[in-house]
């Protein structure tokens, strides 16, 4: 160490420096960790079905799972478009465009939050609280299809209220 430090200037100057003193209380530094781990939950226990050596089951193959259900979330993201576009461009509120609206934005949300529910609490982890989910969204979603209903019918409208907000 000390004939490389003769030779280069940087580990002479880091070797000359004194080390810090550091306070009571003060948080140590680690290499790559700049936090300790902390887990607010355990985790939960770990289970396998069969011996090692048995292959991983592949499930069946379900009409609205994978590639189906794929599509139909990209279809109707991508009719939201114009949908979202068409009243303000031709300049016509039409209750009949709203209402397809309304139900694209619905669908896309009730879609959209399931995905979530499925990607964080899968059923074979945790079944009761997927479930519970589940139900909550459904809940939510109903409750916004009325109170979306309720300003159609009752109020100016989506658009109208876009409108009205876009132009105030």
């Amino acid at each position: 160490m000390a004939s490389l430090a003769r030779q280069s200037p940087l580990l002479r100057l880091s070797a000359a420096r004194p080390l810090a003193i550091r306070p009571a209380g003060a948080s140590q530094m680690v290499g790559f960790h700049a936090s300790a781990k902390k887990q607010i939950l355990p985790p939960l226990p770990q289970t396998m079905d069969g011996t090692v050596n048995d292959p991983a089951p592949i499930p069946e193959p379900h009409p609205s799972e994978g590639s189906y259900h794929w599509t139909f979330e990209r279809l109707v993201a991508l009719g939201l478009v114009p949908l979202c576009v068409a009243p303000f461009a031709a300049g016509s509120l039409n209750p009949v465009m709203d209402a397809v609206l309304c139900s694209g934005l619905i669908l896309h949300s009730h879609i959209g939050f399931q995905a979530s529910i499925i990607d964080y609490f899968p059923t074979r982890r945790v079944p009761k609280t997927h479930a519970a989910c589940n139900w909550l969204l459904r809940a939510f979603t109903l409750g916004t299809a009325v109170g979306l209903y309720e300003f159609e019918t009752n109020d100016v409208g989506l658009t109208e209220a876009i409108r009205r907000v876009w132009t105030a």
